[in-house]
């Protein structure tokens, strides 16, 4: 069995976990804490309190007693908000905290990108246009290129968490470039895990989206690689590519 601790903030999207482990069919289990939050707002300065180390911590004891091998919090903004390196300060901390691997959905991005051997993404976010922008800033400091983006315009998780597939796919197509090797979807309030599939065979190439990318960082710490086409093609890649994305830039499995 392998499992890994998911600290997620507040309530949104979290039911988008147990159905990933029904897709995955296999013995990896995926314990959630859901943190405080502070306040539910789409602004830096909001997201950047969500990301504060003892929030972050607040779960930790719970997900080690479940038997987690690896921490991820499970925060697109509460991490890219954080700026490039704070957001590896963030989970430096959170591992020396628990004593395991960690990591953050926003990290897990740029690892995913590099697994998929892209440089080239376009990025459809539910934030307004300057978290938008904030994210497009973090994945550049990643070396990824983003060449495309579109802002929904949301003011909250709460508001992000209550949109239907089509808004989602909406998004999609008006983010979409044809210069973009990967399209990404941000936020792990969003529901999306039941139809990564259908997003990628709306646009015709991979599909990164904030829930998916979060499992397989944490499975990736793990050292656990599972074949799932249901969760798209992330998880239907048979060698990793990329080896590790340090703070200082990317490291590519030779």
């Amino acid at each position: 069995m392998t499992t890994v601790g998911l600290l997620y903030p507040g309530h949104a999207a979290e039911d988008d976990f147990p159905r990933t482990e029904i897709l995955l069919d296999t013995d990896i289990r995926l314990p959630l804490f859901s943190t405080g939050t502070g306040e539910d707002a789409y602004r830096a300065d909001a997201l950047r309190e969500q990301g504060a180390p003892d929030r972050i911590a607040e779960g930790v004891e719970e997900l080690r007693l479940a038997g987690a091998e690896a921490l991820i919090w499970a925060s697109s903004g509460g991490s890219f908000g954080q700026g490039w390196e704070g957001a590896h300060e963030q989970v430096a901390t959170l591992a020396r905290t628990a004593g395991l691997p960690a990591s953050s959905t926003s990290i897990g991005f740029g690892h995913a990108v590099r697994e998929l051997g892209a440089g080239r993404v376009a990025v459809a976010a539910p934030y307004p246009e300057d978290v938008t922008g904030l994210f497009a800033e973090f994945l550049a400091s990643a070396g990824i290129e983003v060449v495309a983006a579109a802002s929904g315009g949301a003011g909250s998780s709460a508001e992000a968490g209550s949109w239907a597939p089509d808004e989602v796919k909406r998004l999609a197509r008006e983010a979409d470039h044809p210069d973009a090797e990967v399209v990404l979807i941000p936020d792990t309030s969003l529901h999306t895990t039941a139809y990564v599939p259908e997003l990628e065979e709306l646009l015709g190439k991979p599909v990164l989206t904030a829930n998916q990318v979060t499992v397989w960082e944490g499975l990736r710490l793990a050292d656990r690689r599972t074949w799932a086409p249901t969760l798209g093609t992330l998880f239907a890649t048979r060698e990793p590519v990329l080896r590790t994305l340090e703070p200082k830039g990317i490291e590519v499995r030779e």
